[in-house]
């Protein structure tokens, strides 16, 4: 079965299915390494990457096995970053949540906005029980982002990772459908002086 990727509006943002025209803005996303210092591959190195990323997009749509929405700021349409649920599986109704922002974006508040959104569309569409989402031990304004919009962190990976030769764990988080709660959630911008969020699910890149 298809899955037509959502246009979602939030009192800020709009997240929308990628189209051609954001492979430039992918890949310059994804090649920074302070952006992806937390993640589980390197940066990318070609802007190839960012083609066939787009393409992953779509054939998820395709097979219906989740859905990636680039992310915009409502204000003036600048690029955000994205988020995405993978891996849906329709037997278990599991699905993994994951997502990306621009460095220019963080400590506004934008992962929860967004991560909100794209879940309240996820239990109201693919009838979800479970959501999980993994993010590196160092990156606490992840897991901070995570616990804002209701998961609870579950167990550590030990030595999940190896990317350039650096180890690292990562920490397990899941939400339950009886635990989810679809209101708004507060827009608190980051405190100063707390790294914001770069990525989670770090399971979630092709």
């Amino acid at each position: 079965m298809t899955l037509a990727t959502p246009i979602l509006h939030t009192a800020r943002l709009r997240l929308r299915p990628f189209t051609d025209a954001d492979a430039d803005l992918l890949f310059a996303l994804h090649s920074s390494t302070h952006v992806m210092r937390y993640w589980d591959s390197p940066p990318w190195n070609e802007r190839a990457r960012a083609e066939r990323f787009i393409t992953m997009c779509r054939k998820m749509a395709d097979e219906g096995t989740g859905a990636r929405v680039a992310i915009d700021r409502a204000a003036d349409g600048a690029f955000v970053g994205w988020c995405g649920l993978t891996g849906w599986n329709p037997d278990y109704r599991s699905a993994s949540l994951g997502y990306v922002l621009d460095e220019a974006m963080w400590g506004h508040g934008y992962a929860t906005e967004a991560a909100h959104a794209l879940l309240r569309w996820a239990f109201d569409t693919l009838d979800l029980n479970r959501v999980q989402a993994e993010t590196d031990t160092r990156n606490m304004a992840s897991a901070r982002v995570l616990e804002k919009i209701g998961f609870m962190r579950e167990g550590t990976l030990r030595e999940d990772c190896v990317v350039n030769g650096e180890v690292s764990d990562s920490w397990v988080f899941g939400l339950i459908r009886r635990e989810w709660q679809p209101a708004a959630v507060p827009i608190q911008p980051a405190k100063s002086g707390v790294r914001p969020v770069s990525g989670s699910g770090r399971v979630q890149v092709e």
